[in-house]
């Protein structure tokens, strides 16, 4: 249900010498490229959030935006989702399938739920809004541990999984992995914050949140919303191709997660948390 996530286009690629590519019509041929397209957020009839993304998945996306928000439980709140759906509302976003609608027991969202646009890149700004994410939670529990070889093996896990990038080179990812390192679940979306959130959904939905000793590896950079999506989700590391920044780092230490970097063929950087791995 929902749009396309790809659609084709018209390109030309140059060669070394800044010639069309042989056998292209007028230098151009098809080429298939992400989608993006906007997507309301509405929870229990209020108008929350807007955000780009890539079709797809969409009510996982809600959900687990909702959860990184404290709008469900299990992990910090105690209201669950009693109902989802497509809706349209003759907004400007509205072409079918651009705007979700998401009940829950908990009746009227609270007032510190952000209202705004959500980009494809950038999802929290402000230092209110930082500390009213995070100030919610509690640490994770003392004993909470992850494999080294988890961590390690991530990323190989993952990759070969992430069919929208093999076909468009576009997309970012997320996964969840358990205690074993195996893969639960995985994402794309032209967003990371976007992909993070439909790999949380659908285990919410499923009722597999929080996964035991589990992992979020993410594409790119491990950024402070990252962070505090896998501890809102209750997952014990948050796994990165690339770097953290220094808000993701002290984040991930007021936590208790653990936070890795630069994994990749078997080699992962540790950031916090080093003492919560074991082999």
């Amino acid at each position: 249900m929902g749009g396309r996530p790809t659609a084709r286009v018209l390109a030309a690629r140059l060669d070394a010498d800044g010639g069309a590519a042989a056998g292209t019509t007028s230098g151009r041929r098809p080429e298939q490229v992400l989608v993006e397209e906007p997507l309301e957020l509405r929870v229990d009839d209020v108008l929350l959030a807007t955000t780009m993304r890539t079709p797809g998945h969409d009510f996982e996306l809600a959900v687990g935006w909702c959860l990184a928000e404290g709008l469900l439980g299990p992990v910090a709140a105690p209201a669950v989702v009693t109902d989802i759906r497509y809706c349209a509302t003759g907004s400007a976003v509205d072409t079918g399938f651009n705007t979700v609608s998401v009940t829950t027991s908990g009746g009227r969202p609270p007032r510190a739920a952000r209202l705004g646009t959500v980009t494809s890149s950038c999802g929290v700004c402000g230092s209110d809004a930082v500390e009213a994410l995070v100030e919610r939670l509690e640490p994770l529990p003392d004993d909470s541990t992850v494999r080294v070889d988890t961590l390690r093996g991530a990323t190989d896990a993952v990759v070969a999984r992430q069919e929208l990038f093999a076909t468009t080179g576009g997309s970012h990812a997320a996964a969840a992995l358990d205690a074993e390192g195996q893969v639960l679940v995985v994402r794309e979306d032209i967003g990371r914050h976007n992909a993070a959130d439909k790999v949380v959904g659908r285990l919410l939905l499923d009722g597999r949140l929080p996964v035991p000793a589990g992992t979020l590896w993410i594409s790119g950079r491990a950024s402070f919303e990252m962070v505090q999506k896998a501890w809102a989700a209750g997952f014990v590391a948050l796994v990165s191709v690339s770097a953290p920044s220094s808000l993701a780092v002290a984040t991930a230490e007021r936590a208790g997660l653990v936070l890795a970097g630069f994994t990749r063929s078997g080699r992962t950087t540790v950031y916090a948390g080093l003492d919560r791995i074991v082999a």
